[in-house]
């Protein structure tokens, strides 16, 4: 069923047209992932269907009472109001009623014996009883703990970027809506995190839009993808790996059509220089339709771009880690690592947020210094970093004056001078974009002009902290290109999966408490060998070293009321969840030959059968607590 009709829209930003006359259908179960190169309008086209951004020309329709839901790339939030606030600013009965069961939950940890919470708490309990909304609430839990949200009370404004994209993602999911529109989602997430989202977005009832540059959640999530090129639209059926067939199949159309096209054109041309007469309007039109097949010319400039820049010479020493140790107050970051670092090192580094990727890459260029051991870099190493703050931009100047400031001309790798302005048309920066403030470049563009700045300077050593965020796709499949001829070493911060597989031949994991495993292979190497560190939520170390919470050694007999209320949950949950399973037994039982259909039954009767053994095992913890005396 059709629920959005997006209708000749024209968006222009300065002088320059992002796209026009465009326009395509939303149904009710379309998952749609929207790609093109950075500065091509993806986040203006999302904005205005999200109802944020007014169009210049066009319309979008919506049929019936549909609600929208959108997550923007940098989330503008209100910086005085309290994390809860703005999980549950969905007005709805029944998330105002779970709102108002967390909230006095909160509020009665914190006084116990207060007799008012106390008899609101079981008001609100029964509520939820006969509204069966424990499901609503397990959800809610899921996606809080999914995300790393666990501090209600604290203020917005007291977040960092990424947690509060984390707490802006949370509020979008949590709010009931017909369309969800995402603009990197995947950014600040760890693998983990980006692994639960894609299984939570496939199961989710509803339309989707989405912005992403992560190339395995569109083969996973999508089933429709929209193409932004040159400001115009083109729609295809399927996944990313569906979109890549059919544009090259529309590429070789477009190919063959401007092949007869040019035969016409010679033809035409060869009987213009014979020196035809415009006399008898025969001759008129046929000189007529020659200057319309000259102007009807396609634009053929390629989207894709050669990176060919010089190199500085790397020696056989490059960088000697020993014994490093790192701590941030109490929190242990690294613990007793060494590795040697050779010139022609892949590194993959991976591992949950916080536990202290970019550190590493922070001690390496010696931007901040070890508690103890050594990190010996070599005479010959240029290192050029790659942040994830694109820290020195400065957006008071333009983007020529930008790189100028990095080096007027330089060689690349053929040995050939090449001016700034030369090396800027290679990244698709044009003579007319190489003159904008550099406050004027969307958020891709300057993370392409930041990436050139690094390159200008012929670095022999690479660092790499999340460099997929904000890159478009085609970039990123060049950058891979290029470091595939690249001859010095390659350290890689990275969530993109994709990448990390595509880049990568060794594997350095954040394990947590300063632990630093290293594996040879890329990503899906390391997890088809460690599947359990895909969803563990904290590491052995963490556990051993942690007491259970709800078996102090002096402590009263029974159950307390939260663990009361913890198990009135799990019950819920328990025969929700087996009322699932029945459906898809029984459901599996009917399908015999979609296979696709019986994988996602499969996966999620896994997931369920998992989940259903952990809220067992924690409902037996509570009956022996229970049974103290």
């Amino acid at each position: 069923m059709n629920i959005a009709s997006i209708e000749n829209l024209k968006k222009t930003y300065g002088v320059k047209t992002l796209f026009e006359d465009i326009s395509f259908n939303i149904t009710d179960t379309d998952k749609i992932g929207v790609i093109g190169m950075n500065g091509s309008g993806k986040t203006s086209l999302l904005k205005i269907i999200g109802g944020v951004d007014p169009p210049d020309a066009g319309e979008v329709k919506f049929f019936g009472n549909i609600r929208v839901e959108i997550l923007a790339q940098d989330p503008d939030l209100d910086p005085d109001i309290s994390v809860i606030d703005q999980l549950f600013r969905a007005n709805s009965p029944e998330m105002n009623l779970v709102r108002d069961y967390e909230t006095t939950l909160l509020a009665l940890e914190k006084s116990p014996e207060d007799k008012a919470l106390q008899k609101r708490m079981l008001a609100l309990s029964q509520t939820m009883d006969d509204k069966n909304l424990w499901n609503l609430k397990s959800q809610v839990e899921t996606i809080l703990s999914q995300l790393g949200i666990n501090d209600y009370d604290k203020t917005i404004g007291n977040l960092s970027g990424g947690q509060r994209k984390r707490v802006a993602m949370a509020s979008a999911l949590l709010t009931p809506c017909d369309l969800l529109i995402l603009d990197e989602p995947t950014n600040h997430l760890d693998n983990d995190t980006i692994a639960w989202l894609e299984t939570f977005l496939l199961n989710r009832r509803g339309a989707l839009l989405m912005v992403t540059h992560d190339r395995y959640f569109l083969d996973r999530v999508v089933n429709k993808t929209i193409e932004l090129d040159k400001g115009n639209l083109y729609e295809y059926t399927g996944n990313y790996s569906d979109f890549l067939e059919q544009k090259a199949n529309r590429k070789e159309i477009q190919s063959a059509i401007e092949q007869k096209r040019q035969n016409l054109y010679r033809r035409e041309l060869s009987w213009i220089r014979r020196g035809a007469r415009a006399r008898t309007t025969k001759q008129k039109a046929r000189i007529q339709r020659f200057d319309e097949i000259s102007d009807g010319a396609p634009d053929q400039s390629d989207d894709h771009f050669e990176i060919s820049v010089g190199f500085t010479r790397l020696g056989k020493k490059v960088i000697e880690i020993e014994h490093l140790n790192k701590s941030f107050g109490p929190q242990l970051i690294i613990k007793d690592f060494s590795v040697i670092l050779g010139p022609k090192e892949r590194i993959g580094i991976i591992g949950k947020n916080g536990l202290g990727k970019t550190t590493l890459l922070n001690l390496i260029a010696g931007k901040i210094k070890p508690d103890s051991g050594e990190i010996a870099i070599g005479e010959t190493v240029k290192i050029g970093y790659f942040s994830q703050e694109s820290e020195d931009l400065d957006f008071s100047l333009r983007a020529i004056d930008y790189i100028r400031e990095k080096a007027e001309i330089m060689k690349n790798s053929r040995g050939e001078i090449v001016t700034a302005s030369q090396m800027m048309e290679l990244f698709l920066f044009d003579k007319n974009s190489q003159w904008v403030y550099i406050s004027e470049l969307s958020g891709g563009e300057r993370r392409r002009l930041y990436l050139l700045g690094i390159l200008m300077m012929a670095p022999n050593v690479l660092l790499f902290d999340e460099p997929t965020n904000d890159l478009d796709i085609d970039t990123l499949t060049i950058l891979e290109a290029y470091l595939d001829d690249f001859q010095g070493a390659v350290l890689t911060v990275s969530h993109d999966r994709y990448f990390l597989d595509r880049t990568c031949e060794q594997i350095f994991s954040f394990i947590g408490n300063g632990n630093i495993a290293t594996q040879t292979g890329n990503y899906s190497d390391y997890i088809e060998k460690n599947p359990l560190d895909f969803n563990k939520k904290e590491n052995t170390d963490e556990k051993s070293s942690k007491p259970k919470a709800d078996k102090p050694q002096n402590r009263k007999p029974g159950l307390t009321y939260k663990e009361k209320q913890e198990q009135k949950m799990l019950l819920q949950t328990l025969e929700d969840q087996e009322k699932r399973l029945n459906v898809i037994d029984a459901s599996m039982s009917e399908i015999t030959s979609d296979y696709t259909t019986l994988q996602e039954f499969s996966e999620e009767k896994e997931a369920l059968e998992e989940k259903l053994l952990e809220v067992m095992e924690r409902l037996e913890e509570l009956e022996n607590l229970e049974n103290l005396s």
